[in-house]
Parts: structure tokens; C-alpha cells; sequence
């Protein structure tokens, strides 16, 4: 075999690392094209990014070329994998600040592990490869270092040819570092993340730029939309003075709702509780990498979640005016209960932030390996133990419950089975089925459990999903439950989550209107009657209001109105889910993108830190 000189070598390790990634891209990360020019780009963007890092170890010694090069070739490969990892079940991509939160996205947990296919080995077969040839004796005559700067001069040049193509085609698409998607398909995974370091970098600096004219911009924003001027219902202030009960129920989608499988109900409790409450079927969940810890900060907040990493990890120590801060200005007390640790999600230290005055975690419990699954004490358990501390909270309290048993991979114990599926070998959709009935018969125990102490006719009780439960990746085997193709229409309307609402002495009502997490806040103060003492950031509105919601807001910049649904760069029509003109969503545009980028200047900003001082200015 001829021996192969360093320049030889390095090209056939930069086409090896273009050709695999072009591979993930397509069948792993499914990355569509609609034009010409969007499919030249995607074949080209990695080329660039891959010969400049490569050409790193060229500037090396000679004694440490090979090992830098061979670094750097299996990291850029390690980069590719974890997204793989990432984008098998959240159908996103790996950001810095979720680097920072690993622990609280599986780790290498069960659920890391239900990720891992028999086939990725295959993956690596390029460095094992390229290790084999370095380990060859290479002819003499590496690359000069003039060559090596036409390398990196060219390397370059690639790079800035995919950016300035990809503006051309999509002019607004570095103001879109929501849409990692399309910032994948323009600038190619690698320079993604170096956009994405970039942005993230900038984003230290926001708070110390901030003033209280940019808190001003967004108040006037929201006075501009009415936001706080909702026409009141006969419900409003219908649950005056009463305990607030919010229960997140964990990976719970609108899907498992009066459904049923072979004969029977996923969740009969919850079927039964809508009859005597008020149920909202079309409310979506908005959350984006902070998942749960998300869907929490809207609901206390009215603002957006981050579309990168979580407010919780990245902005705890931020001024904030939470429902627990509003709520505690009219006597309540507020607690949460949750049977994880503390540290999980920075909760400790966010809820200490948002006003609460009690987190009863996992110390409070006890919890054992007898009466533990997957993340931790199941939910029955949970809720068994939870009555003795709820009866000891001051009364009116606003108490928050988190579930867990839920959770994906959806693991549970033979004699917690509750859903007589005749699946002897369930896959993860009928698994999950499983999951959501043992949540469902834990919410019956914990509502027999408040009906005895006598809580229950003393509390609005509110119950949401808090984010999907199936991704996109396992809807091959949802479709045949559904009897129908999972389109990029009905995918969005896969994302709703159940909202239940039971007020004492209240009549079953159902709500058509649309609704997002965001709007769970105000429609909690509403039926309360309360007013904030303080001026009000808040992107939400009531959904028991008598004005209809017209939209609601994605993280990923997809939205959904009355009657269209505008995703991955195409409009259809809600109800067919037919494709329709865009102009039939271009009106919304700016809108999506004004509220996305207001609520992020809010939170990276720290702008409500300066309520006070904008209050003293309009007076």
C-alpha cells in the first residue's frame, strides 16, 4: 500500500467527517429542504467548519500532530453524537446552556439509554479508520505552513460563502436563534454552535447594558395589545378567597384524554373530573429545553421560557414578580411539593427567587427503593405523603405539585399496572399509556385524600400537562393509535395538554378558545378576583375572559391561530390541515418575533428589576 503524505491524509479525514455528517443529517436529523439553493447549502455547510477545525493539528509539532488531530476529529464527532442523543427525542439541538444543565436532561440515566440504537457503533467507524492510518507510518512532506494558511484561508472563505447564502435565502435568520432547525440547515451544525456561543456570550452582557426605558418599550408593547384588559366573565373572581391546588402533570398530552385503548379509558378519573370542571381542550404547551422547570416559570410568570437551556439554571438570581409574590400581597401563603432533590432544575434556589416560602423536596418524603421509580417516588406515594403536609400549610395557600412517574422512558412496576392493554411486549407509546393511568389513578388518590381533610371545597384546583410526552421521533408508532399520518399540521396539534380547572360550586364549562401556558397565570389571578399591587410584565391572557385569545406563541417560533398553523416554514389550514398561501400567516410574523424577543430582554435583562422605579416614573 502506498504510504500516504500528511496533506493526503488530512482531505480524506475532512471528506470522511463531510460524508457522515450529510448521512446524520438525513437520517437522523431528518432536515428538509424546499429549494435548490436550501439543498446546496445543506451538502456544503459542513465543509468549511470541519476542514478549519481540522486544520488546527496541522499547526502542531510534529511529535503532537497526529494525537491533536485525532482529538480534534473524534470531538467534532463527539459534538455530532450528543446531538443525535439530544435530537432522538426532543427533536432540537444541544445548546450551551444545556451543556450546564446536563444532570437535569437524563445524564446517563435510563432515559440516555433508551436513546442508544444497536447502530450507532456504526457511526464511528470513520475513526477508527482514520486512527488505523495515522498509525501508518506517513511519507515525509506535511503540509508547509503557507499551505497551511491556504487551508485556513479557504476553510474560511467556505464558511463565509454558506453564511452570506444562507441570509440571501433567509434574510432574518441570524435574528432566529430560536429556530435551531433552520440555523442548523443554513450554517451547518458545527458553525451552529458557534453562533450559538456567540449569541449566548452576548447575552452575559444584556443585564448590565439594561435601563428602564427597555422595560418601558415593553409595557408599552403589551398596553398596545390590551393584554391587561380583558372583559371579565361571570366566572371572574368566582373562586375569591379560596386555596389555589396547581398539580403539573408530567409528559401529559390533550391525546390520552377521553381516549381509549382496547376498551379501556387511559385516564377515567380525569374524564370524570372535566364533567363538574372547566375544561380547556385546546391549550398548548410552549416550553423549550427547561421542559418542566418551563412550564412552571410561565405559569408563575406570564412570560416566555428561554429557547435555549432554562430561566431556572441561567437566571435564578433574577428580580422577578411571581404569582406567589402576587398572591402573597392578599394573604396567601405559598408552597410547592415536589419529591426530588432540591438541587434538581436549580429549584432551591428559583423558587427562593419567584417568592415562595416553602419547598417541601425529597427530604420531606420517604422515599425507598420499594416505593421509587424511574425519576424517583412514585406518584401515589407522592400524593399520600403529601396530604399530612398540605394540612399543616396556612391557610389560604397557593400549593404546587409536581408529578414524576410520567416521565420519559416510561418505566413502571408490574403491580402498578392499572391499564389492562394485552401488550405483552409494549412499546414506548403503549408504555406510556401505562404511565399516564397510574398518573390518573394518583390524582383520584390525592383528591379522595383532600376530600377527607377538607381541603377540597376550599380550592380552585388547577391541573395542566406540562410538555409532550411522545415526541416526534416515536410517531410511527402513535399513528396506527391515531389512524391517521402525523402531518407537520397535526404534529403542532399533538403539543396540546390537558387543563382542567374545578372551582367549588362552579358548573362544568369547556372553552374552546386557544390558549398557551402562558396565559394560565392570568386566568388563575382572574377567577381569584386579584389584582397585582405593581405594574404587570405579563405575555398572557385570561383564557375564562370574555375576549378570544387570537394566537399562540411557539419557541420555536411556530404559532397557531384560530385557523392556521404556521410551521417549519409553511402555513396550513388548521382544521383540513391543508397547505394555504402564506400570506395567510405573514401577519403574525412580527408579532411572534416581537413578543419571543421582548420576554427574552425581559429575562436576560433583569428588567423587572426596574418595576419599581417605571412605576415612580409614570406617576
Amino acid at each position: 500500500m502506498k504510504k500516504l503524505n500528511g496533506f493526503t491524509l488530512y482531505i480524506l479525514a475532512v471528506l470522511l467527517l463531510w460524508i457522515k455528517t450529510l448521512i446524520i443529517y438525513f437520517f437522523e436529523f431528518d432536515l428538509r429542504t424546499d429549494t435548490v439553493l436550501d439543498t446546496l447549502i445543506l451538502l456544503i455547510n459542513p465543509i468549511g467548519s470541519i476542514a478549519l477545525f481540522l486544520s488546527i493539528g496541522l499547526f502542531f509539532s510534529k511529535k503532537m500532530r497526529k494525537t491533536v488531530f485525532i482529538v480534534i476529529y473524534i470531538l467534532l464527532s463527539g459534538v455530532l453524537y450528543g446531538n443525535i442523543l439530544y435530537y432522538r427525542f426532543y427533536i432540537d439541538f444541544i445548546t450551551v446552556p444545556v451543556l450546564f444543565q446536563f444532570q437535569n436532561v437524563g445524564g446517563l440515566s435510563q432515559s440516555t439509554l433508551e436513546l442508544i440504537n444497536w447502530t450507532d457503533p456504526f457511526l464511528f467507524v470513520d475513526v477508527a479508520i482514520l486512527i488505523w492510518l495515522l498509525a501508518k507510518k506517513t511519507e515525509k512532506g506535511l503540509p508547509l505552513v503557507r499551505r497551511k494558511l491556504y487551508i485556513v484561508g479557504t476553510s474560511l472563505a467556505l464558511i463565509a460563502v454558506v453564511i452570506v447564502s444562507g441570509v440571501i435565502e433567509n434574510p432574518r435568520i441570524l435574528k432566529k436563534s430560536y429556530d435551531r432547525e433552520a440555523l442548523v440547515k443554513t450554517l451547518g451544525s458545527y458553525n451552529y454552535h458557534i453562533y450559538d456561543i456567540i449569541f449566548n456570550s452576548k447575552m452575559f452582557v444584556q443585564r448590565a447594558l439594561a435601563d428602564s426605558a427597555d422595560i418601558k418599550e415593553v409595557k408599552n408593547y403589551l398596553q398596545s395589545r390590551k393584554i391587561g384588559k380583558n372583559n371579565q366573565s361571570r366566572l371572574s373572581g368566582s373562586g375569591k378567597g379560596k386555596n389555589v391546588i396547581v398539580i403539573s402533570l408530567e409528559s401529559t398530552q390533550q391525546l390520552v384524554i377521553n381516549r381509549k385503548i382496547n376498551g379501556e379509558e387511559i385516564t377515567p378519573f380525569l374524564n370524570s373530573l372535566i364533567k363538574e370542571s372547566l375544561y380547556f381542550p385546546n391549550v398548548y404547551h410552549q416550553t423549550a429545553q427547561g421542559k418542566t422547570s418551563d412550564a412552571e416559570f410561565m405559569i408563575d410568570n406570564g412570560l416566555y421560557p428561554l429557547s435555549g437551556g432554562s430561566v431556572f439554571v441561567r437566571r435564578p438570581r433574577n428580580e422577578f414578580y411571581a404569582l406567589p409574590e402576587i398572591l402573597k400581597e392578599n394573604d396567601y401563603y405559598s408552597a410547592v411539593f415536589h419529591s426530588n432533590d432540591e438541587t434538581f432544575w436549580n429549584r432551591e434556589n428559583m423558587y427562593h427567587s419567584l417568592g415562595y416560602n416553602k419547598f417541601f423536596s425529597k427530604t420531606s418524603y420517604q422515599v425507598n427503593e420499594e416505593n421509587s421509580v424511574n425519576y424517583g417516588l412514585k406518584d401515589i406515594p407522592f400524593f399520600k405523603q403529601s396530604i399530612p403536609l398540605l394540612e399543616k400549610v396556612p391557610q389560604p395557600f397557593y400549593a404546587k405539585f409536581l408529578t414524576l412517574t410520567n416521565h420519559f422512558p416510561f418505566l413502571l412496576n408490574e403491580e402498578d399496572q392499572y391499564l389492562n392493554d394485552q401488550e405483552e411486549n409494549p412499546d414506548l407509546v403503549h408504555r406510556y399509556f401505562r404511565t399516564v393511568r397510574y398518573e390518573d389513578e394518583a390524582i383520584k388518590t390525592f383528591i379522595n385524600g383532600l376530600k377527607k381533610s377538607g381541603i377540597y371545597d376550599q380550592s380552585v384546583i388547577v391541573l395542566y400537562g406540562d410538555h409532550y410526552g411522545i415526541s416526534k421521533s416515536y410517531h410511527k408508532q402513535l399513528e396506527p393509535v391515531l389512524g391517521k399520518e402525523i402531518t407537520p399540521n397535526e404534529q403542532v396539534e399533538l403539543q396540546k395538554v390537558p387543563l382542567i380547572i374545578h372551582i367549588p360550586g362552579q358548573k362544568a364549562q369547556e372553552f374552546d378558545s386557544i390558549g398557551g401556558q402562558t396565559d394560565i397565570r392570568q386566568t388563575i389571578l382572574d377567577i381569584l378576583g386579584v389584582k397585582p399591587q405593581k405594574n404587570v410584565v405579563d405575555f398572557g391572557q385570561s383564557l375564562i375572559s370574555n375576549k378570544e385569545k387570537d394566537f399562540v406563541i411557539f419557541r420555536d417560533g411556530t404559532f397557531v391561530t384560530n385557523k392556521y398553523t404556521y410551521t417549519e416554514n409553511t402555513c396550513f389550514n388548521k382544521i383540513s390541515g391543508k397547505k394555504v398561501k402564506m400570506n395567510k400567516c405573514t401577519p403574525y410574523f412580527d408579532r411572534v418575533q416581537n413578543e419571543l424577543n421582548l420576554s427574552d430582554n425581559v429575562i436576560f435583562g433583569d428588567l423587572l428589576r426596574f418595576k419599581d422605579e417605571d412605576r415612580k416614573h409614570n406617576k
